[in-house]
């Protein structure tokens, strides 16, 4: 008797499921194993075994310096089951940790700075990390730098170690700050689209690139003093930790095509002729260099050294005992719920009420890197601080890089403001953005027509032109948040609307200008502000938590491992899961890892991440 066509789909759907579902159990027991493992080796064997004397320090920067990174366990598990790579991240608390821990530590004799792999940080941050090192070779630690070639942010933490080195190959590339932008006025004119720009300020310069062929008056006078400010402040920061004369970065820019004529072209030979580096040595050069001031490591082939990674897992925490709370505020403000990296108003709002509420928290430290977002959500976060110094406990405002528009915002409720003198805040101003291509759709022969109740059922539209009635109300809305921004800064500043008005307009101004202005209190670092709160909070042992939302299971068993041992967890985690899909289905590895990364049982095994707040224990002790 003949089989149906039927009869062998059916067989052709249980076979499929019955080597997916095989696949599936593989997988989940090979996970088992691979955390099984993980947990008796972070029990009986991962504790951190002593160093031993003469270590070196080997700062390994890779990737982006961000104040909080938004990458975890999970999301590096998945890339490495796609075959790509986890964009890194280096949290500048865990950098100034090692750091400081570092310095104290007596089987550390020194550091080497590499900054091949620094994919940079904004200036503030930099400058942090750059005090940090100060304070490392202020213990008695040299620091040697070497790098195949510096970019400009490179080069700021080169700049201060005790030697800096340069591949015979290399160059330090200094451009300054302020680039080129377009301008599309013209171009949108001839697609037939219309930029409706409302605004607030004569400075609020975000929009103009939409609306004319080249940048205001006002913008080139905000922009040239910001910028010529960055880089008095960057080529002066050089100069005093390389012992240069002052403006000697400016002369030697400036006579570039000649010197570098002189050298015939020689670029490393004219970055040691101006005294950017001490020498030009290749890497193995250098690592003998430091196996002859050293020790020998246990295979004899390089100096006695510990990774930024592993050392960073050294570093322990206090668990008990009177806090402060530090939260922090990266990223544009959005509403709503905003994962780590970014800002929610909601989200950020509940991280600063479980601070408020939690006991052992006696003062809160927000840690701001924003340039703004939506006034709502900024409200919403200013509000909650407002409710937390009501309630007794000090509230601190650290600016890093960004404290501008809602970041400004945000930090309008505390007991005292400390910026960088090189972060960029201020622009206290409204803007919005209305497009509409109507003339396009006249073009293209399209008509809208219709009946809505009211004028305003379509007064959104973007293919008709913008009703002057619509944008009467827009106009009237940013006049009122404009006013009430002024005003609530009058009030945090102690002054009135019309001096808050003066310099604000949408201006933004250097942590050093806005201190002139009154716009903040102080100028210093993340660790003043940790001071202050503390002193605030009468505290004189405490510990540093950060509030940040809660890590998943997954997180938390591979963060129980640490260093570079966690990483290489994830990754054999990775690759087991394609070799378990491949062997039980015998697709290519390239086709496992598509079903492993569309398969939904693989967030519940990763446990990913529960809604909402843990407080984090991390990093230092008092001062």
């Amino acid at each position: 008797m003949s089989r149906s066509p039927f009869s062998y789909i059916r067989s052709g759907f249980a076979f499929c499921w019955r080597a997916l579902d095989t696949g599936r159990r593989a997988v989940l027991n090979l996970l088992f194993l691979l955390v099984l493992i993980i947990l008796l080796y972070a029990i009986f064997g991962g504790g951190a075994k002593p160093l031993s004397p003469k270590t070196t320090l080997v700062l390994n920067l890779k990737g982006q310096l961000v104040e909080q990174s938004n990458t975890n366990a999970r999301d590096a598990l998945l890339t490495s089951v796609r075959g790509g790579e986890t964009h890194k991240m280096m949290q500048l608390r865990d950098v100034l940790s090692v750091l400081e821990t570092a310095a104290k530590d007596p089987e550390i004799t020194g550091a080497v700075l590499l900054t091949d792999e620094m994919e940079g940080g904004g200036q503030a941050m930099l400058r942090e990390v750059a005090a940090g090192i100060e304070r490392f070779k202020a213990s008695g630690k040299p620091v040697v730098a070497w790098g195949s070639s510096y970019d400009q942010r490179q080069y700021l933490l080169a700049a201060h170690a005790s030697e800096v080195y340069l591949h015979p190959m290399g160059m330090v590339l200094l451009e300054g700050f302020g680039r080129y932008r377009n301008y599309y006025r013209d171009a949108l004119d001839k697609l037939g689209v219309t930029v409706n720009l409302l605004r607030v300020g004569t400075y609020k310069s975000f929009g103009e690139p939409y609306i004319a062929n080249g940048p205001s008056p006002a913008a080139v006078e905000a922009e040239s003093y910001l910028n010529n400010a960055l880089w008095a402040s960057y080529t002066g920061d050089i100069e005093k930790a390389r012992k240069l004369p002052d403006g000697q970065v400016m002369k030697t820019i400036n006579d570039l095509p000649a010197q570098v004529a002189a050298v015939n072209g020689d670029l490393a030979k004219l970055t040691l002729s101006a005294k950017l580096v001490d020498g030009l040595k290749t890497k193995d050069e250098v690592r003998d260099m430091m196996i002859k001031r050293g020790a020998r490591d246990t295979e004899g082939k390089s100096f006695r050294q510990i990774s930024f990674d592993d050392y960073l897992a050294r570093v322990h925490t206090k668990f008990t005992g009177d806090a402060i709370g530090v939260i922090v505020a990266q990223g544009e403000i959005s509403d709503g719920t905003a994962g780590p990296g970014a800002i929610g108003g909601d989200s950020t709002s509940k991280l600063i009420r479980a601070a408020r509420e939690d006991d052992h928290i006696k003062a809160v430290v927000l840690r701001v890197d924003s340039p703004g977002g939506s006034a709502f959500a900024s409200e919403l976060i200013r509000r909650e601080l407002e409710l937390t110094r009501a309630a007794g406990k000090p509230v601190v405002v650290s600016m890093g890089n960004v404290a501008a528009s809602g970041g400004y915002w945000i930090s309008m409720s505390s007991d005292e403001v400390i910026a960088d003198p090189n972060t960029i805040t201020g622009s206290i101003g409204v803007f919005a953005i209305l497009p509409t291509a109507d003339k396009v759709i006249d073009k293209l022969g399209i008509h809208t027509a219709g009946q809505p109740t009211t004028w305003l059922g379509d007064a959104g539209n973007p293919l008709r032109p913008l009703d002057p009635r619509f944008g009467q109300v827009i106009q009237g809305s940013i006049n009122h948040i404009y006013a009430e921004f002024t005003g609530r800064a009058a009030k945090a500043r102690k002054t009135t609307p019309e001096k808050i008005d003066a310099v604000a307009q949408g201006r933004v101004w250097t942590g050093a200008q806005a201190k002139e202005r009154g716009l903040v209190d102080t100028l210093g670092s993340y660790n003043d502000a940790l001071k202050s709160a503390a002193k605030r909070a009468k505290l004189t042992d405490y510990r540093v938590v950060y509030i940040e939302r809660e890590a998943s299971k997954f997180d938390r068993i591979i963060e129980m491992v640490g260093g570079s041992a966690a990483q290489a967890v994830a990754q054999a985690i990775g690759a087991q899961v394609k070799l378990g899909v491949t062997a039980s289905t015998g697709l290519p590895p390239n086709a496992a890892a598509g079903i492993v990364n569309d398969l939904g049982w693989l967030s519940e095994i990763t446990a990913a991440h529960k809604p909402f707040t843990a407080i984090t224990h991390c990093l230092c002790e008092s001062p």
